[in-house]
């Protein structure tokens, strides 16, 4: 790490921005600010390019939440540099702040009060100071480890209603009836979701994070932010030269690649 720390604050609401911006000059002022943006596509696409030592992400932001947004920056990060420390900053949310204090998640409410923006300076101080001492690895797998538990206590909760046996999928005028145990996976693409069988490729509307909780957990593995797959489909896992892990299915040609976030699921037994 350098002398003087670098951070990016990720903020859709300009004036919060700004007003974070200007609380940290005054509780951190050796602190360079090397970006400020507005959404979460752009707050994993800047992070990745700049490497901040600290990132303070709003929890909900277009496009990407701030956790979906530190899960995609995760997965692309090189392993050699040290990950960055997150900070989330939130609107009181009595759950998601019980979630971040369980895994020592430093976390800011709006509007930032200073002694609280004090005490979390200090801390980040200390975990900086630290980082000169230890693996860059560990800094990616601790946050991994993190964003793993987060992701599960802040997910939706399950559907009331049984798991969902058909999917209702529009083909020119008609409504293609699809049983789910004859999807292999499902992937997100833009405004639609793919549904994708062992033949067929069909196209539906409801968005992916909706479809989750209504199917079965134990049938359908999320192996990336936009790729949920039927287990019983899955062939073989591999991982290639730069490490990273692919999915070959039994009934379609195509290899499914596995974000480091879900890539435990697929440890050896």
């Amino acid at each position: 790490m350098t002398s003087s720390p670098r951070a990016l604050i990720a903020e859709d609401e300009p004036l919060l921005a700004e007003d974070l911006r200007q609380a940290l000059a005054r509780a951190w002022p050796e602190l360079q600010i090397a970006a400020m943006v507005g959404d979460g596509l752009s707050a994993a696409r800047q992070a990745l390019a700049l490497q901040p030592d600290v990132l303070f992400f709003d929890i909900r932001m277009p496009g990407q939440s701030g956790l979906e947004a530190a899960a995609e920056l995760a997965d692309a990060w090189p392993e050699a540099q040290p990950f960055p420390i997150l900070v989330f900053v939130t609107a009181y949310d009595q759950y998601a702040m019980d979630a971040f204090e369980a895994q020592a998640v430093d976390y800011l409410l709006k509007p930032v009060q200073p002694e609280r923006l004090a005490r979390s300076v200090q801390r980040l101080r200390e975990l900086l100071a630290q980082r000169t001492v230890a693996p860059a690895g560990a800094a990616l797998a601790q946050a991994l480890e993190q964003l793993r538990h987060l992701a599960g206590a802040t997910a939706p909760a399950a559907a009331t209603e049984p798991p969902l046996q058909m999917i209702q999928a529009g083909v020119g005028t008609q409504i293609q009836m699809v049983p789910v145990q004859d999807v292999v996976y499902f992937e997100a693409a833009d405004k639609y979701v793919r549904v994708l069988t062992a033949s067929h490729e069909y196209l539906v509307r409801t968005p992916l994070k909706e479809l989750l909780p209504r199917l079965d957990a134990e049938e359908f593995w999320q192996v990336h932010r936009g790729t949920v797959v039927r287990a019983a489909a899955i062939a073989s896992a591999q991982r290639d030269e730069a490490g990273r892990l692919w999915l070959q299915l039994r009934e379609r040609a195509e290899k499914l690649a596995v974000s480091r976030l879900y890539a435990q699921r697929f440890k050896a037994m």
